[in-house]
């Protein structure tokens, strides 16, 4: 008789507040053979705090493809493995993808037991739709690969939802505010921590908050409004951009603005109402 597989448990973990580990999560963890983590010490001090003495084994970026065949294994033995990461739902952001589909392609069972993300738990505060959403998650660490996602993202209706490093939000929010035009947006800081910040405000004013600190400290969760639909009172690019300039905009103030108004990406409207004016 053939040796049942076992089940790989997708595990989402606190990510702050290590009270939010639900009933069925607790369970689990001590039911497997095994909890595969991004961090054996981080994830002691949770298990420790509910008295969950399962063996643990490192699984995080670095050594991925290693610990993926020693842990592939254990399941093709028949033995039940649980997944977490640092903190929130692994594979989001997190370790946990290659493992998931390498288990699905040799028939081992995956299961999730939902919990805390991030991502959701920001969005649910942040005011902004969410009937229709985009996950971006980190953008590129380097300035310019930064800004080429952000472009393409320029035209996108949904609500956007996006990770980012305490020392480069102020740059990325610049270049949000460059490249994007002053939309609704939400800044969740530290969420379930001891100093949690929730603010929600335009990408300008939030900029402008985080600047004026000396350091930002902590995870940054960011929620952004989706580009607006075009209105029949804004016109075309063209009438809108001639009543800004009367205004006295400066040329660039004026294509971001009309831009932001029709919901346009900048380089666009530069090419409606620029390109003759350039030759």
């Amino acid at each position: 008789m053939d040796l049942r597989p076992g089940t790989l448990y997708v595990v989402a973990t606190p990510i702050g507040n290590l009270e939010d580990m639900t009933v069925r999560a607790v369970r689990v963890l001590r039911e497997v053979a095994l909890v595969a983590c991004e961090d054996t010490r981080r994830t002691a001090r949770l298990l420790q705090a509910h008295q969950i003495t399962t063996p643990t084994t490192s699984y995080f970026e670095h050594n991925e493809r290693g610990k993926g065949d020693l842990i592939l294994r254990a399941l093709r033995e028949g033995r039940d493995v649980a997944l977490v990461s640092d903190a929130g739902t692994p594979g989001i952001s997190d370790p946990g993808y290659r493992l998931v589909r390498d288990a699905r392609a040799q028939a081992i069972p995956v299961v999730p037991v939902p919990g805390p993300s991030a991502a959701v738990s920001a969005l649910s505060v942040s005011g902004l739709p969410t009937d229709r959403l985009l996950f971006v998650g980190f953008l590129p660490a380097r300035a310019a690969a930064r800004r080429q996602s952000l472009q393409e993202l320029a035209s996108e209706r949904h609500t956007l939802v996006l990770f980012e490093a305490p020392t480069r939000v102020v740059a990325t929010l610049t270049d949000i505010l460059e490249l994007w035009g002053d939309r609704d947006a939400f800044l969740c800081r530290e969420a379930t921590k001891l100093h949690e910040e929730y603010v929600k405000a335009s990408v300008r004013a939030l900029r402008d908050l985080l600047a004026a600190r000396a350091e930002v400290k902590g995870e940054v969760v960011m929620v952004v409004e989706g580009a607006r639909e075009p209105t029949a009172s804004d016109g075309d690019a063209e009438a809108v951009y001639a009543s800004l300039a009367a205004e006295g905009l400066t040329r660039r103030e004026a294509v971001k603005e009309t831009a932001r108004r029709l919901g346009l990406p900048a380089r666009e409207v530069y090419r409606r109402v620029l390109a003759g004016q350039d030759e």
